[in-house]
């Protein structure tokens, strides 16, 4: 599927791209290439990883900003820069700006992750918290910029960031030169594009796809309208595309050169993540599992052999958690559920014995004794279990049953 679009802002060239892989020589790693044999099963030809969560700062983010900030002008860097981020760009800006010798100052909002705030700090950046959300603290950068002179650094509105993102594109084709399909993730759309020049202007046959959470799909609505349409009140876990509004230098590019943008959906990223974990020993972000999420919700859809760009892999340890459990549950591999019993000594080792021949494994308990809803004899209790599979579920449902447990939920 094609879309029809305005001419370009400002264009970004396959030249352009090549700048920037030799300006970011020795500074941006060339990320591994790592093939994933169930993928490939699944697709039913090739499936490889472009691992950018291998990246330095852990994202492709380093790419364009260093690329940005290496092409001011000395009187510009003088004044240093300035930059909004919940974690990627940040950290991207911080140390790109230290290996240019530039200051850099970072505005996060103040429920960033810790981590995500302490490597930025690492990496040099002067990091100042502001606002809960995202837009609060991108308009304290912008009024920054305005009041001092520093210059603002966009993460991802700007050609000199699309030509780094787009050293992606290159690596891609270097790696992999039989690549028919190069599936990546889209929040503003700056590493899509990028991707998106080097790709097509080298090899047109390629068919290059765009994920977005459905959750925060500005997108397809933005490129049916042909011009960059906002969503209102984003809403996924994958917050490294969790952006509203396309930016307008990469929306005319996406539109021009991307063949199809998909969503997919929260369970889908969740047991994406899950595999990439598992399946391929990779800790990868939400955002960064989406391509993999679009290659599990339809395998019969990508021509191979497919390249999926793993964008990052910082992932705060707390969300990680819960997106696990969360993907685990998609999978059937997790159930919750409560029932009653006889509240007598031995009971509740009596329900787990039954648990035990079922061969559940039990992540968590919760014994309530005494409230309004329960009768005199009567006890409750909540179990988090580990299960094979929805088949697995379904056989200790029937086990509780036969056992004479009144199962709630």
């Amino acid at each position: 599927m094609s879309y029809s679009t305005p001419a370009l802002v400002a264009p970004v060239t396959l030249d352009d791209v090549r700048g920037a892989q030799k300006m970011l020589s020795g500074v941006a790693r060339v990320t591994a290439m790592e093939g994933s044999r169930h993928l490939s099963q699944l697709v039913g030809s090739p499936v490889h990883f472009k691992c950018e969560n291998l990246q330095r700062t852990g994202s492709f983010k380093l790419r364009g900003a260093y690329v940005r900030i290496a092409g001011l002008l000395p009187e510009q860097r003088a004044a240093g820069v300035v930059a909004a981020s919940a974690g990627n760009h940040a950290q991207g800006v911080a140390l790109a700006s230290s290996l240019l010798g530039v200051r850099s100052t970072v505005f996060m909002p103040k429920g960033a992750p810790l981590p995500k705030i302490s490597a930025t700090r690492e990496y040099g950046a002067e990091v100042r918290l502001h606002g809960q959300v995202v837009d609060e603290t991108l308009a304290a950068a912008q009024e920054y910029a305005e009041r001092t002179g520093a210059v603002f650094i966009h993460p991802f509105d700007h050609p000199d960031v699309i030509a780094g993102q787009g050293t992606v594109g290159l690596e891609i084709l270097e790696q992999c030169p039989e690549v028919r399909t190069v599936v990546v993730g889209i929040g503003g759309g700056g590493l899509a594009a990028g991707i998106a020049v080097a790709v097509k202007a080298l090899r047109p046959d390629v068919r290059i796809v765009g994920v977005q959470a459905e959750g925060a799909a500005a997108y397809p609505p933005s490129l049916a309208a042909g011009r960059p349409v906002a969503v209102e009140n984003p809403a996924t876990m994958a917050d490294g595309i969790k952006v509203g509004r396309p930016g307008d230098v990469p929306f005319g590019i996406v539109g021009e050169l991307v063949d199809e943008v998909r969503t997919v959906s929260e369970d889908e990223l969740s047991t994406a993540l899950l595999l990439c974990l598992e399946r391929a020993k990779l800790v990868v972000e939400p955002a960064g599992a989406s391509p993999v999420a679009a290659l599990l919700s339809a395998p019969d859809a990508f021509a191979g052999p497919v390249v999926a760009v793993l964008s990052g892999g910082n992932v705060d340890p707390v969300l990680m958690q819960g997106v696990l459990r969360h993907g685990m549950a998609a999978q059937g591999r997790y159930l919750a559920v409560r029932l009653r019993l006889t509240d007598r000594p031995g009971a509740l080792a009596t329900l787990l014995g039954v648990l035990s021949v079922v061969d559940a494994n039990v992540l968590d308990v919760s014994h309530v004794r005494t409230h309004p809803r329960l009768g005199l004899t009567e006890a409750e209790v909540e179990l988090h279990l580990e299960t094979k599979g929805p088949e697995h579920c379904a056989e200790v449902g029937r086990a509780l049953r036969e056992a004479g447990y009144t199962v709630i939920a």
